[in-house]
């Protein structure tokens, strides 16, 4: 018996074709990540060599200044952008994920399907169209150009993604998990709400951090909506300044001072982005959404 069981669980040796198979697809996976990291690696580093210079508490704290002087900065350009996201995701976050909760849960139905065509649809359409919907809808009825009008660009971008990335994450949570709550007796709505969205918190926020990453560089809406401020401005029916319309405009102009604040701002984007995605991801992991996962 002792010896039926020995060779029962000796294990025969692994030969050198799978060893060299196994070692081979191992490098090839860690050669994709170097691959997929590489450039992000080389653009912010080539961003940091560029901008680092030109950030000071000048540039963060000052309006631009006249067209031909050195100096100034971009804080309203900053200020803007968090004015005009904002905006953006009080819209697009609430209709993304609701959107998406009634394709995981209601939508398999013709409804249903026309809305997934319709936010595949969206996802592909270029930023510029988009833009010139928003104008078409909120600037010329309000006979101005606005943060309110950016807003709505930025929110149209950012609900197929949202809503897409919802639907996903909530058909992975097993239908069990659904049994048990109508087993005990709770609603439909109730445990969509509280049990199967809760479960997938943390692919949700994904999402909602994905469309956010996507939009708050985005430049060619802006023009056609919030226009660009090189003033302090917090009225939502006003033209307003956002840090990528500046970028733009400073990329393009013909002074060495503007190329180098351009190259600043960029650098700037980059970190707001990267800070906030972190900062909820974070918040979502180990902070008040932790019991949430």
């Amino acid at each position: 018996m002792p010896d039926q069981a020995t060779a029962a669980t000796t294990l025969p040796p692994v030969s050198l074709w799978r060893r060299g198979v196994n070692n081979l697809v191992t490098v090839a996976a860690v050669g994709a990540v170097i691959l997929v990291l590489l450039p992000l690696g080389i653009i912010f580093g080539y961003l940091v060599y560029k901008g680092i210079g030109s950030i000071n508490i000048a540039f963060l704290t000052q309006t631009p200044k006249p067209v031909g002087e050195v100096g100034g900065g971009m804080a309203n350009g900053i200020a803007g952008s968090a004015l005009i996201l904002s905006i953006a995701s009080i819209m697009g976050v609430p209709i993304g994920i609701g959107a998406g909760i009634y394709l995981a849960e209601y939508g398999r139905n013709r409804l249903g399907n026309v809305i997934r065509f319709t936010a595949d649809v969206l996802n592909g359409v270029p930023s510029i169209v988009i833009g010139i919907v928003a104008y078409a809808i909120v600037v010329l009825t309000q006979k101005s150009y606005s943060a309110l009008a950016g807003g709505v660009a930025l929110a149209i971008m950012m609900i197929p993604t949202i809503a897409r990335t919802t639907e996903e994450m909530l058909l992975l949570v097993p239908h069990n998990v659904r049994e048990a709550a109508y087993g005990l007796g709770v609603s439909r709505w109730r445990t969509t709400l509280s049990i199967t969205l809760r479960t997938a918190t943390s692919g949700v926020i994904t999402g909602v951090m994905l469309a956010f990453a996507r939009v708050a560089g985005e430049t060619a809406p802006l023009i056609f909506t919030a226009f660009g401020n090189n003033f302090w401005n917090w009225k939502l029916n006003q033209p307003t300044g956002a840090l990528s319309l500046q970028i733009y405009y400073y990329a393009t102009s013909p002074f060495d001072d503007w190329h180098r604040q351009a190259w600043a701002g960029a650098l700037i984007l980059i970190v707001l982005i990267v800070a906030a995605v972190s900062a909820v991801r974070i918040a979502a992991n180990y902070g008040t959404l932790k019991g949430a996962n």
